[in-house]
């Protein structure tokens, strides 16, 4: 690998225009390609294999357009006026149902006079839509512009117009990139800092948004391949650009560090690609690895865009390691130019001042062992109240005109009316169980409404709207979709060959939490072991890779306690702009975990490199981990408030989902850099002493370059001048 990377480096050193041609015309190909012949991305929520799906399917059957896409136009009037039989308000409803009717996609719109609430203050207009697959967001954008048009003429005098429902929650899209600019710009500011040239600055970013650019241009053409959801290219962009600029940075620095020896461009070039780039390429394979194992999941749209995501990291490995190497080049001796005035060329303090740290906590390993890990768990505790679930429109900022249709029906016709439940019955062996069904879920405490039965006799399908009495994330309405499921509809059925499945929306939510539940140890295993493996075969020790696991493992949970304090329980959810407590949703612990572990084991594989390079050039266990701390303190530090930046720029976005993945990931980088790399790590690694490298003989023949590593198993005499044992705290 290390001979690969240099020649590699070497290669795109000698040859700058080469490469840097190479990577433009690759990425017009791909652009030109994604326009000509790039797929829609899709927002089907599908879960094989579980109750909501099987309805999903049976409705399809029907050709009904019942199993599509709904949106609630939701009207009160102005003044003082109610909904009554040939009132101007109700006049002004009808007319506005007729232009929506008209708009393309619209199945059908009902009569504004058949849902109106008790009091007469509230309608609901309910278009009905097909199934996602036939749609995009073009249907969105025509539907709030028809509803815009309404607003300012005859219907937006008499009545107060707000809308909601299944096609905003798939189509709409994410608010102003304001956040993620700004977390760009503070990224930029701290490689400044770091580097104090606006050239060094400069050269991380350019890469990270190229390759940013180019993957998530792609990703119409990976959508011929698995359906990509639509909200896929925003988490690319998350860790795109914290990886990329990160891997970037850790190049840069090598290089920078050769030049400042006397090395001649190329050679430095190649030798930053060699060392800093085989951990490039460790660390790009255990965040590859990590996201990959969403596929464990079982949720198609989760493998999806873990998939999507993948191929962007991809990108960013590959540009760091070709397109980098070359713009170094171009660069030459310009690297330093355009200072930041009156700042030394270097920055020894920083080192020294890692090094004094490291010093005094391998002096100490036992005091600060135990009380980083019990920060870690102390905070990772209340990630055992974890509530799965998705939250609605009535977690959306009051700015919305969701939330506000949201609240409006709540208040008019009861909470559980945005979220009803679809019955759907297979009547094709015995259409004589409708009536039974309607009047077993009418009894049922949790239902509030049962609609008329729609029956296909031709399909052989009938439909029934069941409306619970409770809001869709209230875990009452959980227990009543369950108690329906294994109680009322088998009763209902009796013995009749006849099959009933509630769907839905809340009813596919609450699966997908329920598949997320049921495979998330399964998942975690999966992507904890094949890491592992990873790092055995990286660094040649069982005891590093097991003790990166575990270290990694205890950040993650501490970060899953944190997003649970502030968004289930409310805790600083204001300092967000979180306007009310929400579940944490179904997929972002998958996603959170998947992400965070294998950035997490970027920082390891930085590290754990220079230590090993310190080991191998025979400095004792104490002297290599003080030496491998100091000399990577400054860059993991940058790196990881680069991340920070990153992340939490997302967090300044109006979706509750987006804010907790961005807070998610933002304290789990801080974490991961600061008590597990400057505490945890040197504490462990001093009381492991010898036994960090060790790695059975049989083992070490069976992995890749087998045989080449005795000199690291635990076996082997400790090199390096004597240390004085560590103190007990």
């Amino acid at each position: 690998m290390t001979r690969i990377l240099a020649a590699l480096g070497r290669f795109a050193a000698r040859r700058p225009l080469v490469a840097v041609a190479a990577w433009l015309v690759l990425a017009a190909l791909v652009v030109a390609s994604a326009a000509v012949f790039g797929r829609e991305l899709d927002d089907g929520f599908a879960v094989p294999g579980t109750d909501s799906q099987r309805a999903t399917d049976l409705l399809e059957a029907t050709g009904s357009g019942a199993s599509g896409l709904t949106a609630q136009v939701v009207v009160t009037p102005r003044g003082d006026g109610t909904f009554v039989a040939g009132g101007p308000a109700l006049a002004a409803a009808r007319e506005l149902r007729d232009d929506l009717a008209a708009l393309p996609d619209v199945i059908a719109a009902t009569d504004p006079a058949a849902a109106v609430s008790a009091d007469g203050s509230t309608a609901i207009v309910r278009l009905q839509y097909p199934v996602t697959a036939e749609l995009d967001a073009a249907d969105l954008h025509r539907l709030t512009d028809a509803l815009d048009a309404a607003r300012a003429g005859d219907p937006g005098r008499a009545l107060r117009i707000e809308a909601g429902g299944d096609l905003f929650f798939a189509f709409s899209e994410p608010e102003s990139g304001l956040g993620e600019l700004a977390g760009v710009a503070a990224a930029g500011v701290i490689l400044l800092v770091a580097f104090g040239s606006l050239v060094a600055m400069g050269l991380p970013i350019l890469m990270a948004l190229f390759g940013l650019a180019l993957g998530v241009s792609a990703m119409p053409l990976i959508a011929h391949v698995i359906a990509v959801p639509s909200w896929a290219p925003m988490m690319a962009a998350m860790v795109g650009l914290g990886v990329g600029i990160d891997y970037a940075l850790l190049l840069v620095t090598r290089h920078r560090e050769h030049l400042a020896e006397g090395m001649e461009t190329v050679e430095s070039i190649g030798l930053a690609v060699a060392t800093a780039g085989r951990s490039v390429v460790f660390a790009g394979g255990t965040v590859l690895v990590a996201i990959l194992g969403l596929a464990v999941a079982g949720i198609p749209f989760v493998t999806a865009a873990g998939v999507a995501i993948s191929v962007v990291v991809l990108v960013m490995v590959a540009a760091a390691v070709t397109l980098l190497p070359a713009l170094l080049a171009l660069t030459g001796p310009w690297i330093d130019r355009l200072r930041i005035p009156g700042r030394r060329r270097t920055a020894p303090v920083a080192g020294v001042r890692a090094e004094r740290w490291a010093t005094h906590v391998t002096r100490h390993p036992v005091a600060y062992l135990l009380g980083g890990a019990a920060l870690l768990v102390a905070l990772a505790i209340p990630a055992l109240s974890l509530n799965l679930g998705t939250p609605d429109d009535g977690t959306l900022p009051e700015s919305r005109t969701e939330r506000r249709a949201y609240d409006l029906v709540a208040a008019g016709f009861g909470p559980g009316t945005n979220g009803p439940l679809l019955i759907a019955v297979d009547i094709s062996s015995d259409p004589a169980v409708v009536g039974p069904l309607r009047a077993g879920l009418a009894r049922d405490a949790g239902i509030a409404a049962v609609g008329t039965p729609r029956v296909d006799a031709a399909a052989g399908v009938a439909t029934i709207v069941a409306t619970p009495s409770t809001a869709p994330q209230d875990p009452a309405t959980r227990a009543t979709v369950e108690r329906l499921r294994d109680d009322v509809l088998p009763a209902a059925l009796g013995d009749s060959p006849a099959t009933a499945h509630v769907g839905g929306q809340t009813a596919v939510f609450l699966d997908v939490s329920g598949r997320v539940g049921d495979r998330l140890a399964v998942f975690v295993s999966a992507v904890v072991g094949l890491s592992f493996l990873l790092l055995v075969v990286v660094f040649r020790s069982v005891v590093v890779a097991a003790k990166a696991a575990l270290l990694n493992l205890l950040s993650i949970g501490a970060s899953f306690g944190v997003v649970v304090m502030v968004f289930q329980w409310g805790w600083g959810g204001s300092l967000i702009g979180l306007e009310s407590t929400v579940p944490i949703v179904s997929f972002i612990p998958m996603f959170m975990f998947a992400v965070v572990f294998g950035l997490s084991m970027d920082y390891e594989v930085f590290l754990l490199s220079r230590i090993r390079e310190h080991h191998l050039e025979g400095a004792g266990n104490r002297t290599a981990i003080v030496g491998g701390l100091a000399s990577t303190a400054r860059v993991i530090t940058a790196a990881a408030l680069i991340m920070v930046a990153v992340f939490a720029g997302f967090i300044a976005g109006g979706d509750p989902t987006t804010k907790m993945f961005g807070l998610g990931l933002a304290t789990a980088i801080a974490l991961d850099a600061t008590v597990v790399r400057m505490v945890l790590v040197p504490a462990s690694m001093t009381l492991l002493g010898r036994a960090n490298w060790w790695l059975p003989a049989w083992l070490d023949r069976l992995l890749p370059g087998g045989g080449r590593s005795a000199s690291t198993t635990i076996g082997a005499p400790e090199v390096g001048p004597a240390e004085p044992a560590p103190q007990s705290p």
